[in-house]
């Protein structure tokens, strides 16, 4: 008769669940190399652009100096410039009174001249 205390054995059934339980492992497996893969590429792209943003930072920190140097210094020199030209100019009035008004009455009357023609022109159009 048939013993109902012994369970019965299904071998398609077992083999089925252990194939499925196999390849679930192998899936995890593989999502798990995979994941490790990519982030040792992102590690690798990491470390490949770190120097190169810290060497692109240091060329722009040194080019903003060298361009702040060479601001000040040209600053400089048209201080310098412009304190000689002063200086020049007072000199040669002190020396030349008389020719000065008269170089400076004459800029004057050409200035004038030039802003009226300026302003002929822009009625006239």
């Amino acid at each position: 008769m048939y013993d109902t205390k012994t369970p019965l054995a299904n071998p398609t059934g077992n083999n089925l669940v252990d194939q499925a339980a196999a390849a679930a492992q192998q899936g995890i497996t593989a999502t798990h190399n995979a994941l490790d893969g990519l982030a040792g590429s992102v590690q690798s792209l990491r470390d490949q652009a770190s120097p190169r943003l810290e060497g692109a930072t240091e060329q722009a920190g040194a080019m903003l100096h060298r361009g702040m140097d060479a601001l000040r210094d040209g600053s400089h020199q048209l201080r310098v410039k412009a304190q000689q030209a002063g200086d020049g100019t007072t000199h040669y009035i002190q020396q030349e009174p008389v020719k000065a008004m008269l170089i400076a009455a004459a800029a004057g009357a050409a200035l004038m001249a030039l802003i009226s023609l300026m302003t002929r022109s822009r009625r006239d159009v």
